[in-house]
């Protein structure tokens, strides 16, 4: 199975099914019977399946599908099991962490919070597996594990909120809630309360990668396709090899940025500015209520914003009844 398509040309070809390396011994068999599609072909390639799983797939879908279970049940039950009401309010329906009154106590009853460290104690061990998956994938296929690596980035920041900062914290109610726009408040909420996360350094470099990072990708992607029509999506080819779609590339970022990055190294950049994204932003939360109580005090007493007169706030510190 092959196909070939870009912005200029949606010619899709179709032969023999690509069904990958021979499996060893003891892996388990890849599931579903290989079959085209249109429609995904005008998007991607067009082969659907087969999908390997193997036993680090299963358990992970299946402790995902206990976390999303255990989620959207009590969701259901918080509208009375009314189904229309369910649907209707789901947007706003959470499942919340434990108060502050449990602390960072192991097991929490259920009605009280318990079941929110079961859906995240699921969720965590699916996607650590996942991860694991990935990672035994990519050397079974003698790839790099550049993918794992990105991922793992995503999984620390997800560590950060729901685990590791609460455990710092000394209180699950740290914690994220389960939900949309709970998930949303929660996150305004923290801003709020600890003094405003625009002047948090880390989060500026989260948002500079994460702005990077779709800079990066859509003038790469832009790029490949503009010179598509001599062949450039075959970069590994240009890599080694520079035909006229490499040569035309580098000529126009030449001639109109003055610097032009090569057909590998563009790979490195966009996958160091998309993995940073989410590195920072943990290290970020992780700063917050730890180490810095108020970031606007922290950025006016560093230099970093200018004291704005009579704004009112006061360092929590100097409150009478403040540890000291």
């Amino acid at each position: 199975m092959a196909s070939y398509q870009n912005i200029f040309t949606q010619i899709q070809l179709r032969g023999p099914a690509e069904m990958g390396p021979a499996l060893g011994g003891y892996d388990f068999p890849r599931l579903g019977k290989p079959g085209v599609s249109y429609w995904m072909g005008k998007i991607g390639n067009a082969q659907i399946g087969p999908i390997y799983l193997g036993g680090l797939g299963i358990l992970s879908l299946m402790f995902g599908f206990l976390a999303f279970e255990v989620v959207g049940l009590n969701m259901w039950a918080s509208v009375g099991w009314n189904p229309i009401q369910f649907v209707r309010q789901l947007p706003w329906l959470a499942l919340e962490p434990p108060g502050p009154e449990y602390g960072f106590q192991l097991f929490v009853p259920l009605a009280h919070g318990g079941w929110w460290q079961i859906a995240g104690f699921s969720m965590t061990t699916s996607v650590l597996l996942w991860w694991l998956r990935t990672f035994r994938r990519a050397r079974a296929l003698g790839m790099g594990t550049h993918v794992s690596w990105a991922f793992a980035s995503a999984i620390w920041l997800m560590l950060v909120l729901g685990f590791i900062r609460p455990m710092l914290m000394g209180s699950w109610a740290e914690a994220v809630p389960f939900g949309i726009f709970p998930h949303l408040d929660w996150t305004a909420a923290f801003s709020i309360r600890y003094g405003n996360l625009f002047y948090n350094p880390f989060h500026c470099l989260s948002i500079v990668f994460l702005y990077g990072s779709t800079l990066l990708f859509a003038m790469h992607g832009a790029t490949i396709l503009a010179v598509g029509r001599y062949g450039g999506e075959r970069e590994l080819e240009h890599i080694t090899d520079r035909g006229t779609a490499a040569e035309r590339a580098a000529l126009f970022w030449r001639w109109t940025m003055g610097f032009n990055a090569t057909y590998e190294s563009i790979h490195r950049w966009a996958w160091w500015f998309a993995m940073l994204t989410t590195l920072t932003g943990g290290i970020g939360i992780l700063l917050t209520g730890t180490v810095v109580d108020n970031w606007y005090l922290w950025a006016i007493q560093h230099g970093y914003a200018p004291s704005y007169p009579g704004t009112g706030v006061v360092d929590p510190a100097s409150l009478p009844g403040a540890s000291q």
